[in-house]
C-alpha cells in the first residue's frame, strides 16, 4: 500500500539523494551547534555555583573599611 501511495523507488534520483546528503550534513551541523551550546551552558551553571558558593561565604572585610565604613 505504501509503494502505491508514495510510487515504486526503483531508481534512485540524483537530485533526492543530494538533497539527503544535504540534509544528513545539516543535521550533523546542527547536533554539532546543540553539543557546543551544552557544554557552554554547563560551564555558565558550573561558574554560577561557583559564584553562589562564594557569595555565601563573603571574604572578611578589611580593616580599613571597619574603621571608616563612611568613607566607602
Amino acid at each position: 500500500m505504501a509503494k502505491a501511495l508514495l510510487g515504486h523507488m526503483g531508481r534512485t534520483d540524483p537530485r533526492l539523494s543530494r538533497e539527503s546528503l544535504l540534509l544528513r550534513r545539516r543535521i550533523a551541523d546542527l547536533e554539532a551547534v546543540v553539543a557546543r551550546l551544552q557544554r557552554d551552558n554547563d560551564d555558565l551553571s558550573a561558574a554560577l555555583r561557583e559564584r553562589d558558593l562564594l557569595d555565601a561565604h563573603p571574604a572578611p572585610e578589611s580593616p580599613e573599611r571597619l574603621l571608616e565604613p563612611a568613607l566607602h
